[in-house]
């Protein structure tokens, strides 16, 4: 079976990476597990201060589907600290986690 992902590069506007990094631990983790497909999901602060997210999920629709999870979820609670730089979706070529 092949896993899908979504990845989002953010550009950080104001407070800190990791404050903003600890928001999203509180509150994406808890939404992103009661999402069907839902494999794991990872999130790192860039050397330029910027945030990447990384979410693995079961089929292609579910990925696409946290797509715009995502984005409202940001638009809601991240929209004054963060600002999205670049989003893909794509095929796990492998995972030696899964």
């Amino acid at each position: 079976m092949s896993h899908h992902f979504r990845v989002a590069m953010y550009d950080l506007t104001s407070g800190t990476a990791q404050e903003t990094v600890d928001i999203a631990r509180s509150q994406m983790i808890p939404l992103y597990e009661a999402q069907p497909g839902f494999v794991r999901y990872e999130v790192g602060i860039l050397d330029t201060g910027g945030i990447v997210s990384f979410s693995i999920w079961e089929t292609e629709q579910e990925a696409q589907t946290a797509v715009a999870l995502a984005a409202e979820w940001v638009a809601a609670n991240l929209a004054h600290r963060i600002s999205l730089r670049e989003e893909h979706t794509g095929d796990i070529a492998w995972d030696e986690a899964l």
